[in-house]
């Protein structure tokens, strides 16, 4: 069935394979403590590993295809990776055995990096990439609050292996969805544009849209780093059954920034929205980690997740309209999922050595270089259109 970005079974599509491609970091806690550390039995570094796997896969993946993302039909592309990432993930439900455990996970990730790889890019090539990113957000949100609940009863009553047949279970949503109705891109600047500034497919990657990446990453790196621990930190100032429904909160929050982004696109400048989305990130980082009192916490926890959503949304608008290929914003899953991979890490690190305040210190170091990366990206490309340019403002 023939369906292009600009129609509604083809946003839904896109939503659903978003869904299918993000929900690994939608179910975390599910994944890690619940499933391979309560059900499977495996130690809380093993556990850990699986998912760095899982992860670090997703992220080669992103690096492979991205770049040549305007060389591929992401029709046959994306079912191809969601494929491998369902027969990875059923195949899970077979085996307790680690090292089997972790090759699947490796291809279950690889795959699912590269279908959302060409998912994203699609998503760029639209004509309004700030708003359908904005829409896929949303329904993200909203379906990660009912997988987390389902499956988190699902795997106490059952055993771990149902999260993995879940997992398996959306991934062939997602092939099927693609293999029968993938939106065409619709580019909003196509190759034969003229437009000075903007990156024209046949082009190499500029730098001041690296500059932007790395801001993005950057943030993600500093969400996961904080937000891996700020149920411990509530846990051991003593705020104990209080965390769990600042979490539930946080959300239900999260359902906010994309609609937020998506009503002020053309009010707000992209880069307006990132170096204010890093510092309200760095101070709401600060906020969790050297607050004291239950009420600075409970607030700064809720809304620590707000700053990455909504700036992100801008940050891939801006990237969407500044490289006509779809290749950066096919390199979202990398960008999220590395710091995704990263941040956990360096925080235990800190942790276990200097204790959790160096948390807040190394978040606020690592929001300087993100803010220090947008203003090297708006410095280099200032001509780069800012809002949403209509088809008169394109020439």
């Amino acid at each position: 069935m023939k369906t292009d970005t600009e129609h509604g079974l083809g946003r839904a599509v896109l939503l659903l394979a978003h869904v299918a491609g993000m929900i690994d970091l939608v179910a975390l806690p599910v994944w890690v403590g619940s499933a391979l550390i309560g059900q499977y039995h495996l130690s809380p570094p093993l556990a850990g590993a699986m998912v760095t796997v899982y992860l670090a896969a997703a992220v080669l993946a992103s690096l492979v295809f991205a770049p040549r993302f305007h060389r591929h039909a992401p029709w046959r592309a994306a079912p191809l990776g969601y494929a491998i990432a369902c027969a990875a993930f059923a195949a899970l439900t077979q085996t307790t055995h680690t090292g089997a455990m972790a090759a699947l996970h490796a291809a279950a990730g690889f795959g699912a990096g590269m279908g959302l790889s060409f998912i994203h890019g699609t998503i760029g090539r639209s004509a309004q990439p700030h708003r359908l990113f904005a829409i896929v957000s949303v329904g993200l949100g909203l379906i990660g609050i009912a997988f987390i609940g389902v499956a988190q009863s699902l795997v106490t009553q059952h055993g771990g292996a149902v999260l993995f047949a879940m997992f398996a279970v959306l991934m062939a949503l997602a092939t099927l969805g693609t293999v029968l109705a993938f939106p065409r891109p619709v580019a909003l600047l196509s190759s034969s544009d003229h437009t000075p500034g903007v990156l024209k497919i046949a082009d190499p990657i500029a730098a001041p849209i690296w500059w932007a990446i790395a801001g993005l990453t950057l943030m993600a790196i500093t969400q996961s780093m904080v937000f891996s621990f700020v149920e411990r930190i509530g846990v051991d100032r003593g705020f104990g059954d209080k965390v769990l429904g600042v979490l539930v909160a946080l959300g239900f929050i999260n359902l906010v920034p994309p609609v937020l982004a998506a009503l002020l696109e053309r009010r707000l400048k992209a880069f307006t929205a990132a170096v204010g989305g890093v510092v309200l990130q760095a101070s709401l980082a600060l906020s969790v980690v050297w607050g004291s009192g239950f009420a600075l916490y409970a607030v700064a926890t809720a809304l620590f997740v707000t700053p990455m959503i909504f700036t992100h949304t801008f940050v891939f608008g801006w990237l969407s309209r500044n490289d006509a290929s779809g290749r950066a914003v096919a390199l979202t899953p990398a960008m999220l999922m590395s710091g995704a991979a990263i941040g956990p890490v360096v925080g235990g690190v800190l942790v276990a050595g200097f204790g959790t305040p160096s948390i807040g210190l190394a978040a606020l170091l690592v929001c300087t270089v993100s803010w220090l990366c947008y203003r090297r990206a708006a410095h280099l490309l200032p001509g780069a259109p800012q809002a949403v340019p209509t088809p008169a403002a394109a020439h």
